[in-house]
């Protein structure tokens, strides 16, 4: 009792509660399935989903859970007292419904026994029906009903004819083809997703070992595809029929509706009482078999066809990681999810000591300082200063994953530079040649500056060569004003030298393809290096170097 009223206390004022009411009431007839006493209110709900428009009371209640069960069961340990507050639990979350029958009783001891009486709502009927599904059947493979889609096919080929036909099609035989065609379907959609679901589930595991790995690769060569190419064989098939049944379908399931109205008839008189009808009576039943078969583009990911295909594509490349890990495997890289699991187990069981002396002897970590990883010598830490707080330490990746320092595999061969280097090589002695020629244009234009047009890679040299003799020359004034003594450049391995002398008056031009320059003042001449040998004041020099 105490469990039930902290368990409703604590879904009471809910915060999401007022958005939608109806939808909050039918979230809570599932709450029972999530209470610490769930085993037995699935007892008792069992007892009333085992009877049809029956109003039971707490005796009856207590009978059948003592027939229904072994002694030893949930639902057989409760008494009178407990049993009530779990049935006015279950009336309070929508699972069950006070019964208005009247009470005939004998004695008033009677009387207050059976005075409260409930019965099962269709919710919560619903709902356990569901969760005994799930329990009998939630890890099992269901096999696929691929003979159905035959079906499916052949009952949307008999429609078709039967719309195309003069006078249009009869209802009621319209009608049986319709029921049966969305029994089919549906049964046929719902294996194909709980299979699918299954497949994921397993293919989800990195623990398969040799028999499991090879019987779900037959599984997935030989089932699978058999159900992908059926399917693929099949929906082309159907969307045409489908297309031929769609300008009809209006017409058609009016006339349906008007010779057999059914239980459509109680929502026209009482607009707030809500009929969910039988499959293939709404045009929106009819646009989910189409959404199955054929991509409309109102769903993003496109029909479900095609999710088949995608589904089936990643299958494929799960099993293909599992057998790249198994061939690891034999190299001692297998997966240790059974030892790790059988390790939890012990812990589990074990007292705190125990449990201790099994991490050592599992991981043999027995303190920080036997990790072997030095920290940085250029940073101190104080003693103080706690180690959840204080500096991490780099772990390197092979120390972490594997234990080990030692570097795995073969070591790398010597990168080959030898294509680099000739194609250095290469552009050195072009850049050489380009300089000799440009020397040569110097030592030929030497004197005529003015009256020709050197070429770019010439011009470059001529200014290097004077920056590098103005940088040398050395400053000298007399009575005309200053002079420049040693404005001397030149390159050894070019032959050539730069003479730069300062007459007053004189403007030297130079012409390039890339522009003019004016030098004022100066005047430059260009001579091979053996014709300077003569001259005492200009010291040789090595090649790039500026002689002054």
């Amino acid at each position: 009792m105490e469990g039930d009223g902290l368990y409703e206390e604590a879904n009471e004022d809910r915060p999401d509660q007022g958005r939608d009411p109806a939808v909050w009431q039918r979230l809570s007839a599932y709450a029972y399935l999530s209470a610490p006493e769930r085993l037995e209110y699935v007892a008792v709900m069992r007892v009333f989903c085992g009877t049809l428009l029956a109003d039971l009371a707490v005796p009856d209640v207590l009978a059948k859970l003592t027939r229904a069960g072994d002694p030893g069961s949930a639902g057989a340990a409760l008494d009178a007292e407990t049993l009530t507050g779990r049935l006015e639990q279950l009336v309070r979350w929508g699972n069950l419904l006070r019964s208005t029958h009247t009470v005939t009783a004998t004695s008033i001891a009677e009387y207050q026994r059976s005075r409260s009486r409930y019965q099962l709502s269709k919710l919560g009927e619903r709902v356990q029906r569901d969760a005994d599904e799930v329990l009998a059947g939630a890890d099992a493979a269901r096999e696929v009903s691929s003979e159905l889609l035959t079906l499916v096919d052949r009952g949307l080929r008999e429609i078709a004819a039967m719309v195309g036909a003069p006078g249009g099609a009869d209802p009621r035989q319209a009608l049986e083809r319709i029921s049966t065609l969305f029994v089919q379907f549906t049964e046929f959609a719902e294996s194909v997703r709980d299979f699918y679901a299954y497949l994921g589930q397993v293919l989800a595991r990195y623990d398969l070992d040799g028999a499991e790995y090879q019987g779900f690769k037959e599984l997935l060569l030989d089932y699978v595809e058999a159900i992908t190419e059926d399917i693929s064989f099949r929906a082309p098939r159907i969307a045409t029929h489908l297309d031929a049944v769609w300008p009809h379908l209006p017409a058609l399931l009016a006339r349906i509706d008007a010779q057999a109205a059914g239980i459509g008839t109680l929502a026209d008189g009482l607009p707030e009482t809500r009929v969910q009808r039988s499959r293939g009576r709404d045009l929106t039943d009819w646009e989910g078999l189409r959404d199955w078969f054929t991509d409309t583009g109102g769903h993003a990911h496109g029909s479900q066809v095609d999710q088949l295909r995608d589904a089936t594509l990643r299958a494929l490349q799960s099993l293909l990681a599992n057998a790249k890990r198994m061939l690891r495997s034999a190299s001692g890289e297998m997966s240790r999810r059974k030892d790790l699991l059988r390790l939890a187990a012990w812990f589990d069981a074990a007292e705190p000591e125990e449990a201790h002396d099994i991490a050592v002897a599992a991981f043999g970590l027995y303190g920080a300082r036997h990790l072997g990883v030095e920290p940085d010598p250029d940073r101190s830490v104080p003693a103080y200063v706690s180690w959840w707080n204080g500096p991490v330490v780099d772990v390197p990746v092979a120390l972490r994953e594997r234990g080990s320092r030692a570097p795995r595999g073969r070591a790398a061969a010597a990168e080959d530079h030898s294509e680099q280097r000739l194609r250095l090589v290469e552009q050195a002695r072009r850049q050489a040649e380009e300089r000799q020629a440009a020397a040569d244009e110097l030592l030929s234009a030497s004197g005529s500056f003015h009256q020709v047009r050197l070429a770019a890679p010439a011009m470059r040299l001529l200014l290097e060569l004077l920056t590098t003799a103005l940088g040398n020359a050395q400053l000298r004034k007399d009575d005309a004003g200053f002079l420049l003594d040693g404005a001397h450049a030149g390159d050894a391995d070019l032959g050539v030298r730069l003479t730069a002398r300062r007459t007053l008056g004189r403007h030297t031009v130079l012409r390039s393809v890339d522009g003019d320059l004016t030098v004022d003042d100066l005047t430059l001449a260009v001579e091979s290096l053996a014709a300077a040998d003569a001259v005492p004041d200009v010291p040789r020099q090595r090649s790039g170097e500026a002689s002054a």
